[in-house]
């Protein structure tokens, strides 16, 4: 017990306002909540606090679990802060596990509680209730279950360390690898009462930095090399990493891959730097491969390149959450990535201009032809009998152009498309869902949520639209003024699962006999549909010359404050 002065003079206070006083030590701009029985201490707390006038974070009250943690993921996208996502109970745990798996992946700090009861109503104070005795809980607790899809977890076990549990969780959560961390409180601890010790304010994480003299050895290296590459999937995730890379390649003339693998923007893709999606020609002409956040870049991870040296450029190159990893790496630097590029960037001297002339000259060549393929796609798909979803992209791209727009990805056959042809070409400006399908929207929303006023636009395909909480997701648009443009690239197949089963099976049962199953969405009412009950703007699309004047009505209503969804019927 502390001294009294360090105490709350508030009487009646219990672990509800713990939970809220963490929170907003923790910095947390918002509690994202799907609503469970155990969360109404904290309920009492955010409303006493409204009456009063106190501090606290702002409240969304929502009605999915993968909408309220895809919703911080998508946030903390942006702000790249913790935020705070309360669940119910082991099953609402469950149920937004894919989200939270999905926020591992993507490298989001954020703080998840769910709550268990610890008496089953044979203990002194308030009855939880029999619905834990008989239905919720579950042997090993919540924070068993979420072990293996988040960075920590823990239960509290005390209403006097719970302030502290939750800070700790958030400066775990935030620190390098960014991810969620858990933690089960029980309900017992949120209504027993609180002295009011309040935890110490958070602040952000102190940069690591490679020392000088790596930092010298590895620009040895760059000089010495004839034809260096960039390779990055997400570098454009640091603060400050998407700037820092483009003066770095600039600085030594050195061309950037992002690979398929790359889940955000982390180089412009009109840059002539910008070297496509293909890593392949690279690994017999490299002769240096410089790994910047790049978690898994050979595929099949046995695919060495045969003469390449390779730096790993990485706060934490070896990720604790991947199974399996290859890097081939000669040489690491660890630290801060935006700064380590920086360093590298002061290092830019000396270099041996006739080699930099021929590889500017080679890449040269390489953007043309890259400008050339574009334009001829695009060409192309302009001329197609029906919309092909080349046609789709660059007409997005046209139509965004100087908004200042962000992308939100969740499209599977068509991600290429999109990358290749919507080129984004700001920081913070693409983004690609992980973990799996069926958490864009709510992603999507999240990112609004921090980005303002600059317009987002989801897209996704057919089959991740039907495994997303639609109907929860456009509950969430409308309560809480979040208007998206979501774009369907509608093929009425899942197209994926669908080659799969032609090249594993070529000439198989179902090729012979046209029986392939699992891939047909035919059956799928108007998917645009969904979003009228809710007042939102809608379409449909099967023709060229409707998509364009589509689109510009979509973005007019979106830019009036509704939502709204155009459902494209793609060739392919």
């Amino acid at each position: 017990m502390t001294d009294t002065d360090t105490r709350n003079s508030t009487s009646g206070a219990d672990g509800g306002d713990a939970v809220v006083s963490a929170f907003n030590a923790v910095g947390a701009d918002y509690i994202f909540c799907s609503s469970g029985s155990e969360w109404a201490p904290v309920w009492e707390s955010l409303a006493r606090r409204h009456r009063d006038g106190e501090p606290a974070p702002k409240y969304l009250d929502l009605t999915h679990e993968t909408v309220a943690v895809g919703m911080a993921t998508g946030y903390g996208l942006v702000t790249r802060r913790p935020q705070g996502v309360l669940l119910h109970a082991a099953p609402g745990l469950l149920q937004g596990s894919m989200a939270v798996h999905g926020a591992l992946l993507a490298g989001v700090p954020m703080v998840v509680a769910s709550s268990e009861s610890t008496t089953y109503g044979d203990g002194p104070g308030q009855d939880p209730g029999g619905q834990w005795y008989r239905n919720l809980s579950i042997v090993g607790g919540p924070h068993g279950i979420a072990q293996p899809f988040t960075k920590w977890s823990n239960e509290v076990g005390s209403v006097h360390t719970l302030p502290t549990m939750i800070t700790r969780a958030a400066e775990l959560a935030w620190r390098a690898p960014a991810g969620p961390a858990y933690l089960n409180i029980p309900l017992e601890i949120l209504l027993e009462e609180w002295d009011g010790r309040e935890a110490k304010p958070i602040v952000p994480p102190g940069s690591t930095h490679s020392s000088p003299e790596e930092a010298d050895t590895v620009a040895r290296m760059i000089r010495e090399a004839a034809n260096p590459v960039i390779v990055t999937e997400t570098s454009g995730r640091e603060a400050g990493g998407f700037e820092a890379l483009i003066a770095f390649a600039e600085a030594w003339n050195i061309p950037v891959v992002e690979p398929d693998s790359a889940v955000c923007g982390n180089f412009p893709r009109t840059h002539p730097l910008h070297a496509g999606s293909d890593i392949g020609p690279w690994m017999d002409e490299a002769d240096l491969i410089l790994l910047v956040n790049c978690r898994a870049p050979f595929y099949p991870p046995s695919r060495r390149p045969s003469k390449a040296r390779i730096v790993v450029i990485d706060e934490v190159p070896q990720r604790p959450h991947v199974v399996y990893q290859v890097l081939f790496a000669d040489r690491y630097l660890e630290g801060n990535v935006a700064n380590t590029l920086r360093q590298l960037t002061k290092r830019a001297k000396d270099l041996d201009e006739a080699a930099v002339a021929v590889r500017r000259t080679a890449q040269q060549e390489r953007h043309t032809a890259e400008r050339t393929a574009i334009g001829r796609a695009e060409a192309k798909a302009q001329e197609a009998e029906g919309i092909d979803p080349v046609l789709v992209a660059a007409t997005l791209r046209r139509l965004l152009d100087g908004h200042d727009a962000i992308v939100v990805d969740e499209t599977i056959t068509h991600s290429r498309v999109v990358k290749r042809h919507v080129e984004t070409s700001r920081p913070d400006s693409y983004f690609y869902v992980q973990g799996g399908l069926g958490q864009g929207i709510a992603v999507a929303l999240g990112v609004k949520l921090a980005a303002g006023q600059r317009p987002v636009v989801l897209t996704i395909g057919d089959g991740a639209f039907a495994y997303n909480p639609v109907i929860q997701s456009y509950d969430a648009a409308s309560a809480y003024d979040l208007p998206l443009l979501i774009v369907i690239f509608n093929n009425r197949v899942y197209k994926s699962m669908n080659l799969n089963h032609r090249r594993f099976y070529p000439e198989g049962a179902a090729a012979e006999t046209g029986e392939w199953l699992g891939t047909d969405l035919h059956r799928l009412p108007r998917l645009a549909a969904f979003a009228e009950p809710f007042g939102m703007h809608t379409e449909t699309v099967d023709a060229p010359d409707a998509l364009a004047p589509a689109l510009e009505r979509a973005l007019k209503a979106v830019a009036d404050g509704t939502t709204a969804v155009v459902d494209v019927l793609v060739t392919r």
